[in-house]
């Protein structure tokens, strides 16, 4: 099964850190996904633009709205993400212990769901 890991950063908290340990983790971060790529694990990682780069679409009423910034106001934002392959739930969730960023902010572990059961469902 795969898994879509959601990588969000408090910034305040990671521009804290002491000078160069943003590099030293970036790298622990790039080998543990080598290493999970090798294996066959790690299908796909991206880093994000930061946040300030950001604008959010609504429409509402049959109105457009466009926003600057992520679509919900925290104080953790979407950095990146990583999708897994791993046998259970568990899996997923020790995968992402191993990543450092969980330090820096969190990481959400969900399913991924079959885009081509959905349209089996609904007849597209």
């Amino acid at each position: 099964m795969q898994y879509l890991l959601l990588v969000y950063i408090d910034q305040p908290l990671l521009e804290a850190a002491p000078p160069g340990e943003f590099e030293t983790e970036m790298r622990h971060c790039l080998q543990q996904a080598d290493e999970m790529a090798q294996q066959g694990k790690l299908l796909e990682s991206q880093q994000l633009e930061p946040v300030a780069t950001a604008k959010t679409v609504r429409v509402r009423g049959g109105k457009t709205r466009i926003v600057d910034g992520p679509f919900a106001e925290t104080k953790e934002v979407l950095a990146g993400y990583n999708i897994v392959e791993a046998a259970s739930f568990d899996e997923a969730l020790r995968m992402a212990e191993k990543f450092p960023w969980n330090r820096y902010g969190s990481i959400e572990v969900r399913p991924i769901a079959s885009i081509a059961a959905m349209r089996t469902r609904v007849g597209a």
